[in-house]
C-alpha cells in the first residue's frame, strides 16, 4: 500500500498542492494523489480533475477522458501556464479519505486507441502515470501537454450518448476547462481559442544529441572466424572412419527413422555432410559474425534533450555512416556452435530445432528499432513524447553498432526529427569518437572461453 499521507500542509490545516512542478514522474503523482485524498471533489480545478472509480474497458470511461483531454487541450496558453508548467491531470481510482484505484492492466496504446475516435489524428499525445494500490488496483493518471500559442483548435470528432447526460458529447462540438468541469465552450472562449491559432506556430526545436554509443572498432574478425572454421573441418576429417573403429563410441551417428535408431557414419555419408557445410560457408560465417559480435560487445545507447520545448510523438532518425548494426545479445547466451557451425550438430528426433533463444520479439510500440541502411547503420526513435529539457535515453541491451573501419577514430552520425502534426524538419550532424581498437582473438576468448 503506498504512502498516501499528506507531504505539505498549509497555514490553514488544509493540505497544499504545489502546483509549481511538472508532473511527471512517480515523486510528482504522489503529491497530487496525497492531495486528491486528502480534499476530495475540492481538488478539482482547471489544471486538475479527479474519478473515483472507472470501469477502464467501458466506451462511457473512454469518453468522459476524452472530454478532459479536449477541455484541456483548448485552454490559455497563459493561463494554463500558471500551474503545473501547462500540465493538467485527469487523476481515476482516488475520492476523499481513500484511493481505492482501478483494476490493474491498462496499457496506454490500448487507451489511445480508444481515444482516437473522439479526439482525431492530430490530437496532441499525452502522458500517462500509475501508481500501484495493491497486487490488483493501481490509480491512473492521464496528463495532457500545456496549450500552446499557433495550435489548432481542437473539436470532438464522435459522439457518445450515455446513460448519465453530463458524461455525453458531441461530434463538432468545442470543449473547455471551467473552473472543476469539462464543459461546451462560450462565444468569447471560441474567440480566444481563434486568437490562440493567430498568434505563430510552435518554436523551432532544439535537440541535442548528448550521447551516441559505445561505437565499437574489431579488427580480424573474419580472420578468426576462419581459423575456428578450418580446426572445425580438421576436427571433423580426423574422425575415425567405421573401418578404422577402435571400438570407441562413434561421435557421430546418422538417424534412420524417427524412432532414434542410428549407426555411425559411413565414409561416404562423412563426405556428403562435409560438402553440405562447405557449400554453406558464407551463409555459417554471417550468422556466426553477428552471434560472435553480438555476445561479444556492449550494447549502445542514445540520449536526446530537447531544449525548452515539448516535442509530440517524435520520429528521430539517426544514421551511423559507415557502420553496421546488431542485435545485442545477452553474454550469457554466448554459444559456441552458434559462432562457428559445427559440420554436423547432434540430431535428437523427437526436437524441433528451434533456437528459442534468437526469438526476441519486440513489444508493441516499442520506441527503438534498428537496420542496416546499405554501408550505414540506422536506428529510428519513436519515444511518446520529448520533454522539455528532460533527457531522454534508450535501454542499452538493443543493439550494437560497429565501425566498418577498425582504423577510423571518429564516425559522422546525422540525424533528422519530425514531429507528429508539424511539417517541419529538424536536422543535424555530429562526429562521434570510436571505442579503442579490440582483437577479435581476444574477443573470442572473453566471450566463450571467459579468459581476458
Amino acid at each position: 500500500m503506498p504512502d498516501l499521507s499528506p507531504s505539505d500542509d498549509s497555514d490553514d490545516g488544509t493540505f497544499a498542492l504545489d502546483t509549481s512542478v511538472i508532473p511527471l514522474g512517480e515523486r510528482a503523482l504522489r503529491g497530487v494523489l496525497n492531495h486528491v485524498v486528502a480534499v476530495g471533489d475540492e481538488a478539482e480545478a482547471t489544471y486538475l480533475e479527479v474519478k473515483s472509480r472507472l470501469d477502464m474497458n467501458s466506451k462511457a470511461t473512454a469518453a468522459k477522458i476524452a472530454k478532459f483531454l479536449l477541455g484541456a487541450a483548448n485552454r490559455r496558453p497563459g493561463e494554463a501556464a500558471r500551474h503545473f508548467h501547462g500540465y493538467a491531470v485527469l487523476v481515476i481510482g482516488a475520492q476523499k479519505s481513500s484511493a481505492p484505484g482501478v483494476l490493474r492492466g491498462t496499457e496506454a496504446h490500448e487507451l489511445e486507441d480508444r481515444l482516437r475516435p473522439y479526439l482525431g489524428s492530430q490530437f496532441p499525445a499525452f502522458e500517462f502515470g500509475r501508481i500501484g494500490i495493491d497486487s490488483d488496483h493501481e490509480v491512473l493518471f492521464i496528463i495532457a501537454q500545456p496549450p500552446e500559442d499557433g495550435q489548432t483548435i481542437f473539436p470532438c470528432c464522435k459522439s457518445y450518448q450515455g446513460a448519465d447526460r453530463s458524461d455525453n458529447i458531441e461530434d463538432g462540438a468545442i470543449y473547455v476547462r471551467g473552473t472543476s468541469n469539462t464543459r461546451p465552450a462560450r462565444s468569447g472562449e471560441v474567440l480566444a481559442l481563434v486568437e490562440r491559432v493567430r498568434r505563430g506556430g510552435k518554436p523551432p526545436i532544439v535537440l541535442e544529441v548528448q550521447r551516441l554509443g559505445p561505437i565499437c572498432r574489431v579488427d580480424r574478425v573474419d580472420e578468426i572466424l576462419g581459423i575456428l572454421r578450418r580446426r572445425e573441418e580438421e576436427q571433423f576429417t580426423k574422425q575415425l572412419t567405421p573401418a578404422e573403429d577402435t571400438g570407441e563410441p562413434m561421435p557421430f551417428k546418422l538417424t534412420l527413422n524417427v524412432f532414434g535408431n542410428s549407426k555411425p557414419l559411413s565414409t561416404e555419408d562423412r563426405e556428403q555432410a562435409l560438402a553440405a557445410w562447405q557449400s554453406k560457408k558464407v551463409e555459417h560465417i554471417a550468422k556466426g559474425r553477428e552471434h560472435f559480435l553480438g555476445v561479444g560487445l556492449p550494447g549502445a545507447d542514445v540520449q536526446v534533450v530537447s531544449r525548452d520545448r515539448f516535442v509530440a510523438k517524435p520520429h528521430l532518425i539517426l544514421t551511423f555512416h559507415n557502420c553496421e548494426v546488431l542485435d545485442y545479445l545477452d553474454p550469457d547466451d554466448a554459444d559456441l556452435e552458434k559462432a562457428v557451425e559445427p559440420v554436423l550438430r547432434p540430431h535428437d528426433p523427437f526436437s524441433l530445432n528451434v533456437d528459442y533463444s534468437a526469438i526476441q520479439p519486440l513489444p508493441r510500440g516499442y520506441p527503438v528499432t534498428w537496420s542496416p541502411r546499405g554501408d550505414d547503420a540506422e536506428v529510428v526513435l519513436t519515444p511518446e513524447s520529448f520533454r522539455p529539457n528532460v533527457p531522454w535515453t534508450s535501454d542499452q541491451d538493443d543493439y550494437v553498432i560497429i565501425a566498418r573501419d577498425p582504423q577510423a577514430s571518429s564516425v559522422v552520425v546525422s540525424w533528422k526529427l519530425t514531429e507528429d502534426g508539424n511539417d517541419a524538419v529538424t536536422s543535424g550532424e555530429l562526429r562521434v569518437p570510436t571505442e579503442p581498437l579490440i582483437d577479435a582473438a581476444d574477443l573470442f576468448k572473453s566471450a566463450f572461453l571467459g579468459t581476458d
